[in-house]
Formats: C-alpha cells, sequence, structure tokens
C-alpha cells in the first residue's frame, strides 16, 4: 500500500509540474509571443506557434491536468469526502482540492473547445473565433491566479504552514 501511495504522491507532483508549469507557459510567453509574432509584418507570424507547439502543449496541459487530479483524488483516498466537506483536519487540502477542480473544469470546459476553435481544429467564424479567443484567455488567465492559493493550500496541509 505504501508503494501505491509513493506512486500516486509522484504521479501527483510530477504530473502537477506539468499542467501548472504549462499554464505559466501559456500565459507568460505563448499569449506574448503570439501578440508579437502577429505585429511583426516581416516575420514569419504566428502560424507555426498555433499549428506544431499549441496542440502539442495544449494535448499534455489538459491531460496532466487530468493526472494531477486524478492522483490527488487517490492520495485523499478515504478523506476525499472530508477534504471536499471541508471536515476538521482536512481544511486546507480541502480548499487546494477545490480549487484545482475548479481548475479541471476550466481546462475541459472552457480553454479547451474554445483553444479548437482559435487553432482551426473546429470550424467556426471569425465572430466566434474572437470570442473564442476571449473565453481562452480569460479561463487560462483565471486559472493563473487560482494556482497561487491552490499551491499554498496545498503546501500547507503536509508542510505545516500554520
Amino acid at each position: 500500500m505504501e508503494y501505491v501511495q509513493f506512486i500516486e504522491r509522484w504521479l501527483h507532483f510530477l504530473a502537477g509540474i506539468t499542467w501548472i508549469g504549462l499554464l505559466y507557459y501559456f500565459n507568460f510567453i505563448q499569449v506574448p509571443a503570439m501578440a508579437a509574432a502577429l505585429a511583426d509584418k516581416d516575420g514569419p507570424g504566428p502560424a507555426a506557434i498555433g499549428k506544431y507547439v499549441a496542440p502539442r502543449a495544449l494535448l499534455w496541459f489538459r491531460w496532466s491536468a487530468v493526472v494531477t487530479w486524478v492522483a490527488g483524488a487517490g492520495l485523499l483516498g478515504p478523506n476525499f469526502v472530508a477534504a471536499f466537506t471541508f471536515q476538521d483536519g482536512f481544511e486546507f487540502i480541502g480548499m487546494g482540492a477545490w480549487l484545482g477542480t475548479i481548475m479541471l473544469l476550466n481546462v475541459w470546459g472552457l480553454i479547451w473547445p474554445n483553444q479548437k476553435r482559435v487553432l482551426g481544429m473546429v470550424q467556426a467564424s471569425p465572430e466566434e473565433i474572437n470570442k473564442a479567443k476571449r473565453v481562452a484567455l480569460l479561463a487560462s488567465r483565471t486559472n493563473t491566479m487560482l494556482s497561487i492559493p491552490m499551491l499554498f493550500f496545498m503546501a500547507s496541509h503536509t508542510h505545516g504552514v500554520f
């Protein structure tokens, strides 16, 4: 049983680094790079990022979110309900779990469906693409902001911040 927890903990940790790392990559590197590529009239434009980098990064992004959440739920094990209902001793990990759950739902319910329109994987009108860009950006920025308290609450449960 200890081996299962060890594997779950490392899966949760590594997938979480991948997920949040890609979240920060999108918000702090790719979005500004796309804007710069659009503004550069003499450059290659944003097509290479949109065609080759973004789809692969989004694949890793959305599935690392799932692995992070599933491994985290596995780590909670019999304490899953206690965490999600903020029972005594589980308030901090519960808040982290809820924030992670909201972030996972943003990935699959808002970011990914809208990015498929933006990247041309799903047919959309120019107006739909513009709206999809805005929704995906706002959901991604929301996740970036939620990641800070989420990481705090997750760490505080085991490292005794309070």
